[in-house]
């Protein structure tokens, strides 16, 4: 009888790490995470269901090459946050340090969410621009790898759906910016979460990115006009 399929998840304490923990579980995969801080998933219903395995990415090789031994499929959440061109910096070093060592581990699978990416990439912006160059650089590690590209993912505790509900509860009315007009693709984080899943039993042959999107093409307007419940718009 062969073992189950063992997953290794980043970025578990995070919003999409979170809630992709358990459905890897519901699935019948054995999962370890690889948090900087152990302490961040000790409250976490599933925590005793999991191997931890503590990685900087950035900082520490050894452990996170230790991290992905013996594991089947690796799922790369790692995003850094803030403002100045060191976190592009920070990306590029974490996701060659995690492509360099899934190789060497001998890993079957690489799955990687980032952002879609629309226009040249002079036109995107830097976060979109470094997450782009991280699904490059996992793409070009030797390993299959499933880059999955989303625009804005929408669930209760999102950023973009806490945003949508101050916007249209507390704000009554306003003068809009500009970016009320951009169109979007949103999808429903427990689509995404789907395909994440689903990604893990990918052909070996299989490697390159996927747009993953609702069925609606809104913009920003639109869907607050949605969420508002204004006549003639569809909310849901």
């Amino acid at each position: 009888m062969s073992s189950p399929v063992r997953c290794l998840v980043t970025g578990a304490s995070g919003y999409i790490g979170g809630r992709l923990v358990p459905e890897l579980l519901g699935a019948g995969y054995t999962v370890r995470c690889m948090p900087r801080d152990a302490g961040k998933l000790s409250d976490r219903p599933w925590s005793a269901d999991v191997e931890i395995a503590v990685a900087d990415a950035v900082d520490d090789e050894s452990a996170v090459r230790c991290a992905l031994e013996g594991v089947d499929v690796a799922y790369y959440l790692i995003h850094s946050l803030g403002t100045d061109a060191s976190f592009e910096r920070r990306d590029r070093a974490a996701a060659g340090i995690f492509a360099a060592a899934a190789k060497a581990a001998g890993v079957q699978r690489i799955v990687y969410l980032g952002g879609i990416i629309s226009g040249q990439a002079g036109e995107l912006s830097p976060h979109l621009r470094s997450r782009a160059e991280v699904g490059d650089i996992l793409l070009a590690s030797g390993v299959p790898t499933a880059a999955l590209q989303a625009a804005v993912i929408i669930g209760s505790g999102s950023a973009p759906f806490e945003l949508l509900r101050y916007l249209t509860e507390l704000l009554p009315a306003m003068v809009t910016p500009k970016w009320v007009d951009t169109r979007i693709q949103p999808i429903a984080v427990r689509d995404v979460l789907r395909y994440l899943v689903g990604s893990a039993a990918l052909p070996a042959d299989v490697s390159r990115r996927f747009d993953i999107g609702g069925p609606d093409v809104l913009t920003y307007a639109e869907m607050m006009r949605r969420y508002a419940g204004v006549p003639g718009s569809r909310r849901g």
